[in-house]
């Protein structure tokens, strides 16, 4: 290569580098001005007032204890303090969603309160104002609650976007009301997608946006101003920001917003199962070619049951999309609409079946306290307590006193654990003495007989592990138990 064509290629190469670094300038917004300004009108700060009972002593001013503690309840009592209720107040954030006035908050922010008054941003020169909230619904699952205030105008709002488009790296922008600082802005990115915390519903947008207190029920705006989470909770040790905050994502709020605006209450889709996660040893025990999918580990009377789903069986799609887990399953069902009749394919017995269920309302259910353990069926055991080890397991058959002290019904039938090795496998999956075996690879078990059968039988067919069905206190759970050489 020639000199010239070294300085040509040089300055190409230049000149390219100088493109990418424009691109990636045009990539990140220089400023969220415009886009603050396009959305505040719509944010809201709330302010809720709860009466509290009087408190018999001054908590809150000195520990209790304290050589101060007659002083300052003399203080108190001088100065009509002592049992008088009183007013406690909090602060949140909310946006605004319609022109006819509903706001979307968190629903601890708004809990127990008997006074709700939302402040709108001031805008155009014009003090911010204040107006008195009702209650539309809430729901605890998702803490998210719907209010309303009456306005004399139509009334700025934003609209709720995609969540499930926003990727890891997305530029986002919270505001709300920080530790009751007023309007405020903070910007980061997706941190991660799909974070769980402890509701059965959860689908969190995790970010480094600054979230503090205060900012609880405020919006999660992408760079096109649309809202994408509820800012709902942080990660911190010390109560304050530390860039790990999480925002319900929006597409889990609509469809609870619109149910508390079409009906004041959530009405969820039941398939009445009780499930477990599918571990890779069970996938093996069952014969599944992969671990994933949700295992019924009991069906009381509901939905299921009147469609012919068995405990035992194992949901590996639902409605026409594979089910991951049971996270998984319990979002999908809750999402689908009650009296919708769906396709739900279980494996069973070696093979897949589709099964047709119409769900139920799974608030109806529970009001009705709907999940009670369907009863087992009666049968013949053998009257002698004899025991037998197996698998780190001291089984015996169950005798009327034994039901008599594990609390069971006087037709139960099944072997009951008397004692585990505390060295074994059995042990560390925590199984304890007083569980009672009901099934084994995935057949009823009456006595000693049928244990032994199973075991020999899933070792014939190559098995490494056998699935047992153990209840404790009337729930079950299927554990997987090595079979060893």
């Amino acid at each position: 290569m020639t000199t010239n064509a070294r300085l040509m290629a040089l300055a190409g190469l230049s000149v390219l580098f100088l493109l990418l670094q424009t691109l990636i300038a045009q990539a990140r917004p220089e400023s969220l001005a415009p886009l603050a300004d396009k959305v505040s009108p719509a944010v809201v700060n709330i302010t809720t007032s709860t009466l509290v009972e009087g408190s018999t002593g001054p908590q809150g001013i000195v520990p209790e204890g304290s050589p101060f503690e007659d002083f300052f309840r003399e203080f108190q009592d001088r100065n009509g303090g002592g049992d008088r209720p009183r007013r406690s107040s909090a602060l949140g954030s909310g946006f605004v969603i319609s022109e006819d006035g509903y706001i979307v908050t968190n629903n601890h922010v708004i809990a127990k309160a008997d006074e709700i008054l939302i402040e709108f941003f001031p805008g155009d020169g014009q003090p911010a104002r204040e107006l008195p909230a009702k209650v539309v619904g809430t729901d605890e699952n998702t803490d998210i609650a719907l209010l309303k205030v009456e306005a004399d105008g139509p009334l700025k709002y934003v609209k709720f976007g995609n969540s499930d488009t926003a990727r890891v790296g997305d530029w986002v922008m919270a505001m709300g009301n920080p530790l009751g600082q007023g309007f405020s802005v903070s910007a980061g990115i997706v941190s991660a997608r799909n974070r769980a915390l402890s509701g059965s519903y959860d689908d969190y947008i995790q970010t480094d946006a600054a979230i503090n207190r205060g900012n609880s029920g405020g919006p999660l705006f992408n760079m096109d101003g649309e809202v994408i989470g509820v800012n709902t909770a942080i990660l911190s040790p010390n109560g304050g920001s530390i860039g790990i905050g999480f925002s319900m994502a929006s597409n889990v709020v609509t469809k609870v917003v619109g149910q508390l605006r079409e009906y004041g209450e959530t009405r969820r889709g039941w398939l009445g199962v009780r499930i477990q996660d599918v571990t890779e040893d069970m996938a093996e025990a069952m014969g599944l070619e992969k671990t994933g999918g949700a295992l019924i580990s009991d069906v009381p009377e509901g939905p299921a049951k009147e469609a012919g789903l068995k405990a035992g069986d194992v949901i590996v799609s639902f409605d026409g999309a594979e089910v991951r887990d049971t996270r998984d399953l319990v979002r999908r069902v809750g999402e689908s609409e009650v009296g919708k009749s769906v396709r739900v394919l279980v494996f069973r017995d070696g093979g897949t079946q589709t099964i047709l269920v119409t769900l139920g309302r799974r608030e109806d259910a529970e009001r009705a306290g709907s999940g009670s353990e369907e009863e087992g069926e009666g049968g013949q055991t053998t009257p002698e307590a004899s025991k037998k080890e197996f698998l780190g397991l001291t089984v015996s058959v169950l005798t009327a006193e034994m039901r008599a002290e594990l609390g069971l019904a006087e037709d139960a039938t099944g072997l009951a654990i008397v004692a585990v090795d505390e060295a074994s496998e059995a042990f560390e999956k925590g199984l304890r003495t007083g569980d009672v075996i009901t099934e084994a690879g995935q057949q009823k078990v009456a006595t000693l007989a049928d244990l032994e059968t199973r075991i020999d039988e899933a070792r014939e067919a190559g098995r490494k592990s056998l699935l047992l069905l153990v209840r404790r206190g009337g729930e079950p759970r299927f554990v997987a138990l090595s079979l060893g050489q």
